[in-house]
């Protein structure tokens, strides 16, 4: 009843590995080089994931999910109650929804600071006209809680790994957010993200 995980380093594959390790679930991890798109051991990545991005989970049943806001409630799910609220609760619909945003609002809407077609302007624009009043959003979603629904969810897991890509591969503060600044640590503090990261050759 082992889980695998496809992920490789500084990608949101960190989000799914926080969350197996949260939830106590037994797993192995595959390091997958995305460039040649193969695994450590020289196989085919793209005949597991054929979309070609991490991560990808094979679950007990041989079966591979992909999508890491799908995924993390599937695992949250073996493990009831703990990550994520029960299903038909409205408490889980917000939970999706932080999720939706994250994954859109968040993720996505950074990547275009990654592409090298993009000019110096309008990565600026985006950055003061959108992102910083998503993040902003985000802030006020904690609030004065410790965590985004009150205890650590799959939500928080995934908001570590966007907090964490803002300030390490956008090399961009949190320093205007000292409630993300605060989030984000109290994250990082705790032992199973550490252990994640640390397994994957990364810092906070």
């Amino acid at each position: 009843m082992t889980y695998t995980l496809y992920w490789a380093p500084n990608t949101c594959s960190l989000s799914p590995h926080i969350t197996l390790r949260e939830a106590g679930l037994p797993f192995d991890l595959v390091k997958v080089d995305l460039r040649a798109k193969k695994l450590a051991d020289g196989g085919d990545w793209l005949a597991i994931n054929p979309k070609g991005y991490v991560p990808a989970l094979r679950i007990p049943t041989g079966e591979i999910l992909t999508e890491g806001a799908v995924m993390v409630q599937y695992l949250a799910d073996q493990v009831p109650g703990t990550l994520a609220p029960r299903h038909g609760t409205m408490e889980r619909v917000r939970l999706a929804e932080w999720l939706h945003f994250i994954a859109t609002e968040l993720h996505k809407g950074m990547s275009p600071l990654y592409n090298p077609a993009a000019n110096d302007e309008f990565k600026q624009a985006l950055k003061e006209k959108r992102l910083i009043g998503r993040w902003t959003t985000l802030a006020e979603g904690i609030g004065d809680k410790p965590y985004l629904t009150g205890a650590f969810t799959i939500a928080d897991a995934y908001a570590f790994y966007v907090l964490r890509a803002w300030q390490t591969s956008l090399k961009e503060s949190l320093d205007r957010w000292p409630t993300l600044r605060a989030y984000y640590q109290r994250i990082a503090d705790r032992p199973h993200v550490a252990a994640a990261l640390e397994a994957e050759g990364i810092k906070a």
